[in-house]
Order: structure tokens, then C-alpha cells, then sequence
């Protein structure tokens, strides 16, 4: 499992040439630590004792460089180059060639200041990084840019880029290694989640199944009075106001919380896809909504509808951004603005993107089941503020994965209904609504309280070679 609050770990390589001026090694190499000191960022890096001022120029230092990081390969998630002058192209292509690391790479050149331009001072960094680049697409490498040709490590843009490109590199490797639970069968009315086991498999993603009956099997063997399913009752009773709800259906949530946690710890599960739709209310007597809305507030991502390729995007920007993902409905317009809509559930959000919530009965299976058996949902509005959307689907006709992502915000406009809701406001809306329709991707979505777009679009597309639209006004 991959957890955005762990210190990232970036490889660095310092490039260097040897007829320009060492100095800007010494002093580059210094900045670079500085800057990673600042955001949290642990180094993997040749020293003065390994190579020239730690720099990276012959085979011989390549070799050092590479061994270094092989040495760390468990902890590194990408790799910065950085070019304080114009650096020895070869001597970088090679390092990351013999270190076979597979992780994102980000190219990074310092600028040059006009007033020190003489041979003593002078970088040309702007021209040797697109040595590095050339050279490390002649080694099939994949890279990524920092935002500006050039930038200086102390300027915001970089703190920036330093800050996406983490975030990238996690999604990365979190993405190559998941194991996603799916617990009941797929709803029959919902053919719209189904999704390839082979083609996520393919891509480092394993899916591990439970049948519904084993699991009720598991809650009727707990009993009420045992120190787990009370501990669990506490815990639902602090997480969300549960007034009205009736005692009975409060402890079948707690076994159901019980066997949950027990699943996910024995098969060492990221996220979660469960069967609802009608069967857990109809055999079980209340809504799966609160557990799967804790599961998904803890970081461990849980979807509704056995949607598992809306699980694996709840979890890709959870692994960006540190918090809660949410699986909603593109459910209403919004009166007769062409940006905004409603998004729905009914619901099973995680507390920390409601502006507050409580237990009710879900209304809407209420009417099929009886109230008595829909109690647990999570009702409440969405809170304001700035969020990234993300779906990703198996693709059976061309054997892949594809998704789509981009940014948008939370609005105040005024909404009554029930269930989890909010009004979102997403620039161009109406091209992205008939994307999303022309290429048949599910109602879902899933959103996060955070701006990580560009990360995931770099990850997902450029890195793990996925079909992905990067939705922008």
C-alpha cells in the first residue's frame, strides 16, 4: 500500500560537463537539497566523496549512480535530474539505464542570470537540457518536464513542479501494485460497471472477490456482545450523528464493519467495490453506506455497485493527494447553466468532503425494501471548494484502459433534496459531457478534494500508457 503522507524518496542525479564551471555543481547540488528539505523530500544522491562534487559525467560515475540507486530501489519513486550547467547527456542516459528503476523521471535545468554570463559563470543549461532530453528518448525513457524551460529552484513554479511530480510518482507506483476487493456480484441493473479482470491484471492491478453469502455467513457467526463489534459500534456512533436510527440496524452495521476490516487486512486490500443493490437490504437489513463512507474517510477507498474501475480511480487520487476520494452519480443539470451540475449519491462519501452529514435511511430503496431495512446512508451537502473528477474503465474492444480526468469546484448555489449532493461548476462542461458519452464511460465519477489533474493525466498517460483525456477549458 502506498501512502502519500510517507516521506517521498527521489533519486537525483546532478548533471555536469566537465569544460563548464564545477562551481555550479557545488552550489546546484546545495539548492536542490535545500528545496527538498523545504517539501518534505528525501534524496538519493552521489556525493563529493563518490564523484566530482557528486556529479554525474563519465560511465564511471554512471555505474556509481546506478549502483546507488539500485541500493534504494524499494524506496525511490522517481528521479530528478538536474542540470545547474549544461550537463553530460550521456553519462545521465546511462545512470538511468543501469539502474533500471522503471519510476518517472523529471528534467529540471537552472536559468541563466544575463549578468553573469562570462566562462567563469555561464550555465547553458537551456540548451543542454534538450541534449537530456534528446539523448533519454534514444533510451526509450520516458521523462516529464518541470513547467518552464528553465526555472530557479527557490521560485514557487518549482516548488510546484516538485510537488506535482511527486505526486505523479506516486501514482505511479501505487497504480502498478493494487489490490482491489470486490465483495458481491455486480448488480444485474448495472451493467454499465462491468470492467475486464484480465486487462487490470495486465497492468498490475488484481482484484480479489468475496461472495456475498460468505460474508453474511461471517456476520451471523459475530456476536453483539463481542469486544470488536461493540468497538466497532463506538466507532460508527463518533464518526456521523446517528439519531433515530434504530439500535438493531446500528449493530448489523458494526458486524458488517467487522467483517470488512477483516477481509481487507487477510488480503492485504487498497480499495474496495461492494454489492448494494438490493441484496444487503433485502437479506441483510440495512445499507453498506456508512462503513464503505469510514473505509473511504481512513484512506481505503470503497465504491458502490461493485464499480471496481471506479474503486482504482478513487484511489489513484488519493495516492496524489494524501486524502478521500468520493464515487458519485453525474446525476441533474443545474437549472439552465451549461457548466454546472449536480453531483449525486445516495450516499456513501467519506465525512471529510461533506460540509456536514448524518445517518438516515437511504429513500430511494426505502420504497422497494422498507425503511427498516435501508438504514445507514450518509446524508448531507458537499462542501465548497476546488476538486479533480477522475474515471477510468476497462476498454474490452481495444484491451486497455482508458480514463478521463480534470478540475473543477464545489459551488453554493442552492439545492434541496437528499442523499449526498452538491452543485459542481466545471468550465466547457457540455465538450466533456459528450465525451464522456461519445466513448461510453460509466455514470460514476470519482472526485477528490484536491488539484491533482495534471498528476494523474502524467501518470496514468505517459507513464502507465493509458487512453487518457486531460479535460481543459
Amino acid at each position: 500500500m502506498t501512502n502519500a503522507k510517507q516521506k517521498p524518496v527521489l533519486g537525483v542525479i546532478v548533471g555536469n560537463r566537465g569544460f563548464f564551471p564545477d562551481h555550479l555543481c557545488e552550489t546546484g547540488r546545495k539548492e536542490i537539497l535545500r528545496v527538498f528539505a523545504e517539501e518534505g523530500i528525501e534524496a538519493v544522491m552521489l556525493g563529493p566523496e563518490d564523484t566530482n562534487l557528486g556529479s554525474v559525467v563519465t560511465l564511471e560515475d554512471a555505474e556509481k549512480c546506478a549502483a546507488l540507486f539500485r541500493q534504494h530501489r524499494d524506496e525511490i519513486i522517481g528521479v530528478l535530474v538536474t542540470l545547474p550547467n549544461f550537463g553530460e547527456e550521456r553519462g545521465v542516459a546511462a545512470a538511468l539505464r543501469l539502474a533500471e528503476l522503471d519510476v518517472p523521471v523529471l528534467v529540471h535545468a537552472f536559468p541563466d542570470d544575463p549578468n553573469k554570463m562570462d566562462i567563469a559563470n555561464r550555465r547553458d543549461s537551456f540548451c543542454g537540457k534538450m541534449s537530456i532530453c534528446n539523448n533519454l528518448l534514444q533510451f526509450g525513457i520516458p521523462f516529464s518536464l518541470t513547467s518552464l524551460h528553465t526555472e530557479d529552484p527557490s521560485s514557487t513554479i518549482f516548488h510546484q513542479d516538485l510537488r506535482w511530480f511527486v505526486a505523479t510518482c506516486r501514482i505511479v507506483r501505487g497504480l502498478r501494485r493494487v489490490r482491489v476487493g470486490c465483495l458481491g456480484a455486480r448488480p444485474a441493473a448495472f451493467s454499465t460497471v462491468r470492467y475486464s479482470e484480465k486487462i487490470l491484471e495486465r497492468a498490475g492491478i488484481s482484484v480479489e472477490t468475496l461472495d456475498l453469502s460468505e460474508a453474511y455467513g461471517r456476520m451471523d457467526r459475530l456476536d453483539a456482545d463481542a469486544h470488536e463489534v461493540k468497538s466497532k459500534l463506538e466507532a460508527i456512533k463518533s464518526y456521523v450523528p446517528v439519531t433515530g436510527v434504530p439500535e438493531a440496524a446500528l449493530v448489523k452495521m458494526a458486524k458488517f464493519g467487522v467483517v470488512m476490516d477483516n477481509w481487507i487486512a487477510e488480503n492485504r486490500l487498497d480499495a474496495t467495490a461492494i454489492q448494494c443493490w438490493t441484496s444487503m437490504e433485502e437479506f441483510f437489513g440495512v445499507v453498506p453506506c456508512t462503513i464503505m463512507s469510514m473505509l473511504s474517510n481512513s484512506l481505503i477507498p470503497s465504491a458502490c455497485e461493485t464499480d471496481v474501475t471506479g474503486a482504482l480511480a478513487m484511489y489513484a487520487m488519493q495516492l496524489a493527494s494524501g486524502k478521500p476520494s468520493a464515487l458519485v452519480d453525474w446525476n441533474n443539470n443545474y437549472a439552465d447553466d451549461l457548466n454546472k451540475a449536480v453531483f449525486f449519491h445516495c450516499s456513501n462519501l467519506p465525512k471529510a468532503i461533506f460540509a456536514e452529514a448524518r445517518m438516515d435511511y437511504q429513500e430511494i430503496i426505502a420504497g422497494t425494501v422498507g425503511k427498516e431495512n435501508a438504514y445507514g446512508t450518509m446524508v448531507g451537502r458537499l462542501r465548497e471548494g476546488s476538486l479533480t473528477y477522475l474515471r477510468l474503465s476497462t476498454d474490452d474492444n481495444l484491451g486497455m484502459i482508458r480514463g478521463y480526468v480534470g478540475e473543477a469546484k464545489l459551488t453554493a448555489d442552492k439545492l434541496q433534496t437528499f442523499g449526498g449532493y452538491g452543485v459542481v461548476e466545471i468550465p466547457d462542461l457540455q465538450t466533456l459531457l459528450r465525451y464522456i458519452c461519445e466513448n461510453g464511460f460509466e455514470h460514476h465519477v470519482a472526485i477528490n478534494m484536491s488539484q491533482v489533474a495534471m498528476a494523474v493525466a502524467e501518470a496514468c498517460g505517459h507513464y502507465l500508457g493509458w487512453d487518457m483525456y486531460l479535460h481543459e477549458a
